[in-house]
């Protein structure tokens, strides 16, 4: 069994990440800012990617580190870079001052196209930091990622549940449930000589429209949706009109209607993980379903409405 070091671990992906390798048996050394409770096998480190010493306390007797944490959302380029870039500098110095070889690093697709948004940008400079760390290394780049305990979608199925989804204008994109990606992080994490950068989705080939995505969500929560794509214009007004009611907690902001916007979202085939290392096991209308029932379980959802 090994120990793994994870960042992120009080996330939506670290949280599911750090469930399945404690039932796998691993050991597991966990990054927080807050007390949290005790499990077995699961050692919390107080402290951020700002902190250098909780970070060395973090790689210290670790076989390989998982960097889950990120910033998805910021107010401006500077919050992003603090995120994403400093941080992944950080972790990195951590894993090699305290002699940690292998490398796990969460980007995004974002990446791939560093011009259109912040966010992008800064998951691309962490990814080229990882790459020249000079470690044993393996970047996941995942779609938009869903699952129970997920917050970001729950507006989607909000619309859903009143037979509405509103779109991005055109395109098409990938997705994943949260437990196949955890699962694919730790079976890289046992893995070595790996350094590639891999696209890991749900098995679709091709990826899914927004609107055949939205319907699928719709079916989740027991509804025929009406689709309507937005233009960008629309989007972008929405986006300065959540940051007026929500401020730095606003969903849509400009950054993100700059991605949501670009046409191709699909995982790069060529990049699909190894199948004799994973392969997708959940099916997206199952984990979008099971995704809705935990949502109406912790009242964040109605129950079914008839169609």
């Amino acid at each position: 069994m090994a120990t793994l070091s994870i960042t992120g671990g009080t996330g939506f992906v670290g949280t599911r990440l750090i469930a399945l390798a404690l039932e796998a048996g691993h050991g597991v050394r966990a990054l927080t800012r807050r007390d949290q409770p005790a499990r077995a096998g699961l050692v919390w480190v107080r402290g951020d990617l700002t902190d250098t010493a909780a970070l060395a306390e973090l790689a210290t007797g670790a076989d390989a580190v998982i960097h889950v944490a990120g910033v998805v959302n910021a107010p401006d380029r500077a919050g992003f870079a603090a995120g994403n870039i400093d941080g992944t500098r950080a972790m990195l110095a951590a894993a090699q001052g305290a002699g940690v070889a292998r490398f796990v690093h969460v980007s995004s697709l974002a990446a791939r196209e560093p011009g259109l948004s912040a966010y992008g940008w800064s998951k691309a400079e962490g990814d080229a930091l990882v790459m020249a760390s000079g470690l044993d290394w393996s970047i996941v780049r995942p779609p938009a990622i869903y699952g129970p305990g997920d917050m970001e979608m729950l507006e989607l199925f909000r619309l859903a549940q009143r037979r509405l989804a509103l779109l991005p204008p055109g395109g098409r994109l990938s997705v994943i449930e949260v437990g196949d990606l955890g699962r694919l992080l730790l079976a890289l994490a046992l893995t070595d000589r790996c350094p590639q950068i891999l696209d890991p989705d749900d098995g679709v080939a091709g990826g899914w429209s927004h609107k055949d995505f939205a319907r699928a969500i719709g079916t989740a929560v027991g509804q025929r949706v009406a689709a309507f794509a937005l233009p960008r214009p629309v989007l972008m007004a929405g986006a300065h009109l959540d940051r007026l009611a929500r401020g730095k907690a606003a969903k849509l902001t400009p950054d993100r209607v700059a991605y949501f916007c670009h046409q191709d979202w699909v995982a790069d085939a060529a990049h699909r993980p190894p199948e004799n290392l994973w392969t997708p096991q959940v099916a997206t209308p199952e984990g979008l379903a099971a995704t809705a029932a935990w949502y109406r379980a912790q009242g964040l959802l109605a129950g079914a409405a008839r169609r």
